[in-house]
């Protein structure tokens, strides 16, 4: 029994060396690395296995930016403030924040006694128009015949238009409460109205329940139609010169994402705010394929112009205790690179490349190792 409780762990021993001697293991291979006189000594067999990548300088376009802040917006014909034409009780109010209403929709219905007052007015008068009409055009026939008298005549005319004035004028209420005068001259009078959707969108504010009551200045809902958003940024005045109509912009919703999305700057502002910053209205490149809300916080880089410059990958750099550091190829003898360690200064990195700012302390034909330094430095 305890021969083979040996014999089995013997065995688990031999299999747990071989594997970690394997040679699918590049890590382990890393790890056995050599440095001699400041050297860092990897054979041609590790490199293969690393997948390690042998570089130079690359000239890469690297963009001047500036860097500001704005919000999601739209435009001032996408967002209505709800209001009533003449102050009342809510009477229904059945929706909420979040709901989508199309451009005509009933929103909230309002009743005051008022909107039956002038509806009683808008009927009597047009019940006197039939024979003020009348007998302002008999006045009229009567004066070409010269049988009745200048006053009589100008009285029936004055009647006529004062009659045809406040008919014309309580017409015009009636249609602002969006009450029908035709169904009025019917005899259909009501003590409530119905307030529209001025716009299709989505309401974001509701500012009143069933029963309070509001006034012309109330604002009852706020409408916001999401289909045309744009960026609304804040430049600082010293950089102001420096954008144009048409300049790409790169911006993140940092609270939301992590993705960087595009624009294009179409409209630059005239003049500057209280803050010393002047906005900047930009078109994102596609609306409709991310849900993006108004309001939401920017981070966004307006590319001004563009430079070449030599540049390494980003990955070939590697940061030691707040120093950042390159793996130069110094010789390849036998079976073996050797690799000096050399401390860079980054100017700034982009898509994926790193300017490095002291460059000229490097031959124009130095190789570098691009892919790998972390397995080499990182620990």
């Amino acid at each position: 029994m305890n021969h083979n409780i040996y014999k089995i762990i013997f065995l688990a021993l031999v299999f747990a060396l071989s594997g970690c001697g394997g040679k699918n293991n590049p890590s382990a291979t890393i790890e056995n690395k050599k440095i001699t006189d400041g050297h860092i000594q990897v054979t041609h067999a590790q490199f293969e296995q690393s997948k390690m990548l042998l570089g130079s300088f690359e000239e890469k376009q690297f963009p001047d930016v500036v860097i500001v802040n704005g919000m999601i917006d739209v435009p001032p014909e996408n967002r209505a403030v709800v209001n009533a034409t003449m102050g009342g009780y809510i009477k229904s109010t059945p929706l909420l924040i979040g709901d989508r209403v199309n451009k005509g929709q009933v929103l909230v219905t309002i009743e005051n006694p008022k909107f039956v007052t002038i509806q009683q007015q808008y009927m009597e008068v047009n019940e006197q128009l039939t024979y003020l009409k009348a007998e302002y055009d008999r006045q009229i026939t009567m004066k070409v015949e010269n049988i009745t008298s200048q006053k009589s005549y100008l009285k029936a005319e004055s009647e006529y238009k004062s009659a045809v004035a406040r008919h014309t004028g309580l017409d015009k209420q009636l249609r602002m409460l969006n009450i029908s005068p035709s169904r009025v001259r019917e005899g259909a009078i009501s003590s409530v109205v119905s307030v529209y959707a001025p716009i299709s969108g989505s309401i974001t504010k509701v500012n009143v329940t069933k029963g309070s009551y509001v006034s012309p200045a109330t604002e009852i809902l706020e409408i916001i139609d999401n289909d045309h958003i744009h960026l609304e940024l804040s430049v600082f005045e010293k950089d102001i010169m420096k954008i144009k109509k048409g300049q790409k912009i790169n911006f993140k919703i940092p609270e939301a994402s992590p993705e960087t999305y595009k624009a294009e700057v179409h409209l630059v502002g005239a003049s500057i705010e209280a803050t010393r910053t002047i906005k900047v209205h930009g078109h994102l490149e596609d609306e409709s394929s991310n849900n993006f809300l108004t309001g939401m916080f920017v981070e966004a880089s307006i590319i001004t112009d563009s430079t070449i410059e030599k540049a390494l990958p980003s990955k070939s750099v590697i940061v030691v205790d707040g120093v950042s550091y390159v793996l130069v190829l110094d010789k390849n003898e036998s079976d073996t690179y050797y690799f000096n360690q050399v401390e860079v200064v980054v100017k700034e990195s982009h898509d994926g490349f790193s300017i490095i700012e002291n460059k000229d302390d490097f031959k124009p034909n130095t190789q570098f190792l691009t892919k790998g330094s972390f397995s080499l430095l990182g620990d």
